[in-house]
């Protein structure tokens, strides 16, 4: 009584943490779920000055969408040879955000094909087609029930930690399921 509280507050507008995954949802690597975080900080800030690397900050645009389909879902080591080609191929099926069906992946379409990483594109307006939509939701409303943090920083942890063990739980239901059909065989 007779004390204003204070209450410290980081101011969030022009930030943001965008996350993008993808989701096995069958053949040898069923139940594998790989993502990357990427922050977004506001115009004119330094990465340094919210505790980041500089490759930890940008957009979610066609170059990262890329190195992400490259590195995580193909596997493509980072000193491959040229023509080089997955052992299996992997479909990859997308949206039609805008990061995912710009000029650049338009370019780089017949090299992933060939490296046997073909796209494959659901129709507009279908999230319920897409395998990978009952996950975010999952996390976002129901594994994240915390939605304010301090600090940009603060709230990749904690996403970071909960995607990690989505993740993981992922895997194990699906060699669960794998070991169920191998006994009853």
């Amino acid at each position: 009584m007779g004390q204003r509280l204070k209450v410290p507050r980081v101011a969030s507008e022009g930030q943001r943490l965008n996350v993008i995954g993808a989701y096995c949802s069958s053949g040898l690597e069923a139940g594998r779920f790989v993502f990357r975080t990427l922050a977004k900080l506001r115009k004119g800030r330094k990465p340094e000055s919210a505790g980041l690397q500089a490759e930890e900050v940008g957009s979610l645009d066609s170059a990262f969408f890329l190195k992400f389909l490259w590195e995580a879902v193909a596997g493509r080591p980072q000193d491959a040879p040229e023509g080089w080609r997955r052992v299996r191929p992997v479909v990859v099926v997308l949206d039609n955000a805008p990061s995912h069906k710009s000029r650049e992946v338009k370019a780089e379409l017949l090299a992933l094909s060939r490296a046997g990483v073909p796209l494959c594109y659901l129709p507009s307006y279908t999230p319920e087609l897409s395998e990978i939509e009952p996950i975010w939701k999952t996390v976002k409303y129901h594994e994240m029930p915390r939605r304010s943090y301090p600090t940009l920083l603060d709230l990749r942890a904690a996403v970071e930690r909960v995607l990690a063990a989505k993740a993981r739980q992922l895997l194990a239901t699906h060699q669960r399921s794998d070991n169920s059909l191998s006994l009853a065989a």
